[in-house]
């Protein structure tokens, strides 16, 4: 492996949370993930019978608060609960119980794409319902996407950088990836990233069918999300968070918190071209997984796996295909690929975090979590996909692409931990 910039402190993975619709906690869902398990279901948080699409990745409806105390747990959105029951479970792993001197030396980066959709869904119902008088005072604060990142800082006591990246569904990646540059820099010693999302509402149905963007195979939800198969019909809408906590790796050594991974290499970049469709040669996809590469300074063969955007729409899963093959060329066989959102449904603005976690695991453990539903997998999006069963092998570099409405892209690489 080719040495990194040098004088660049070296950013490193000590804890790890996350609520999805495997699993309440990292635990469970990388269990889940490994033996190739689906958590997508028909609905069941509202009636959805009206509606075109009936199925999504719904995560467990009770989460983890601690004591946060119960008339507090009533004002918060669902977008905030997942974020504050998946940052705890990553502080608690990284054993991170900052004194109050080290606070203003950690920060937080949470993304979301959409932010408090419930609340301002229910906000709307009771304006036009009962009029302005009874619309909350919690409505705005609850509805913004920072107010996660927020929270979180909030509840720890976490008085560094406090960011939120709001970029569709590269909003989790690139919270992580911009977290990485504030240690970097020197203005934090560590942060807590990630991204949260809670679409899984009438009006986020309803938006996102209205789009025809979801699968609509309403009669097999299991089945329903199939990246790069070639009866896939579209993306299965989910929910869920994923906090990591990131260290500068000589400010975790010292207080000695082991390295999951580091974190070598990120990117961000745009296509320019779309709101929605990615060009057909991917060309933004490609330069964004080149320069994530050329940041960790780490050759494209190097790269033992990577986890792909791979949402299961039909533009989509073949540009990424293509983008694959431009970036690693001849040793493009070599990479083992999975689609990781067959299993979780799309997260959006959470689904580059919980990407990442499962390349930490993937990484820590030697087993490659599968793409499953991949029967028939379609010829424009020829790779080596870790089909159906999970691949144990081990690996020293992971890949992990997220690309979101706007033409937006990002890339992170990480690495095994060393300490």
């Amino acid at each position: 492996m080719t040495a990194s910039k040098p004088l660049r402190r070296r950013v490193v993975v000590t804890g790890m949370g996350c609520v999805t619709p495997l699993g309440p906690d990292v635990a469970t869902t990388w269990k889940e993930a490994v033996e190739g398990r689906s958590g997508v279901t028909e609905i069941t948080r509202f009636d959805a019978s009206a509606y075109p699409v009936r199925i999504a990745g719904e995560a467990p409806a009770a989460l983890d608060l601690g004591d946060l105390p119960r008339k507090d747990v009533r004002r918060l959105d669902r977008v905030v609960a997942l974020a504050l029951a998946a940052a705890s479970e990553a502080m608690a792993q990284a054993r991170l119980e900052p004194t109050d001197g080290a606070r203003d030396r950690i920060g937080v980066a949470i993304g979301s794409g959409i932010g408090g959709l419930e609340t301002l869904q229910d906000a709307y119902k009771k304006l036009l319902a009962e009029g302005p008088q009874r619309v909350s005072p919690f409505t705005i604060p609850m509805t913004i996407c920072n107010m996660a990142a927020g929270y979180v800082a909030i509840r720890h006591g976490l008085r560094g950088p406090n960011l939120c990246h709001v970029s569709a569904c590269a909003s989790g990646s690139h919270a992580v990836g911009e977290a990485v540059r504030v240690i970097q820099r020197g203005e934090a010693d560590a942060m807590l990233a990630g991204g949260t999302e809670a679409p899984v509402t009438e009006f986020g149905l309803a938006g996102f069918g209205a789009m025809r963007a979801l699968s609509t195979r309403n009669e097999a939800p299991q089945s329903a999300s199939r990246p790069f198969d070639s009866e896939r019909d579209g993306f299965v809408i989910a929910e869920g968070s994923a906090v990591l906590v990131l260290e500068d790796a000589e400010w975790a050594r010292a207080r000695g918190a082991p390295a999951l991974a580091e974190l070598r290499g990120y990117a961000a970049n745009a296509d320019a071209l779309h709101i929605a469709s990615p060009s057909t040669n991917a060309e933004g996809a490609q330069r964004c997984m080149q320069q994530a590469l050329a940041d960790a300074g780490v050759e494209p063969a190097e790269v033992d796996y990577l986890n792909a955007h791979a949402t299961g729409t039909p533009a989509g899963d073949p540009a990424e295909a293509r983008a694959i093959r431009a970036v690693f060329g001849r040793c493009a066989d070599q990479v083992a690929v999975s689609a990781t959102k067959s299993m979780t449904g799309h997260m959006l603005g959470a689904a580059g975090a919980v990407e990442a976690l499962l390349c930490v695991k993937a990484l820590e453990t030697g087993v490659l979590p599968p793409t499953i539903n991949l029967d028939r997998p379609d010829p424009a999006c020829q790779l080596d996909h870790v089909a159906h069963k999970a691949r144990r092998t081990p690996i020293h570099v992971a890949l992990s692409n997220s690309f979101g409405f706007g033409g937006t892209n990002a890339a992170l690489v990480l690495t095994r931990g060393r300490d």
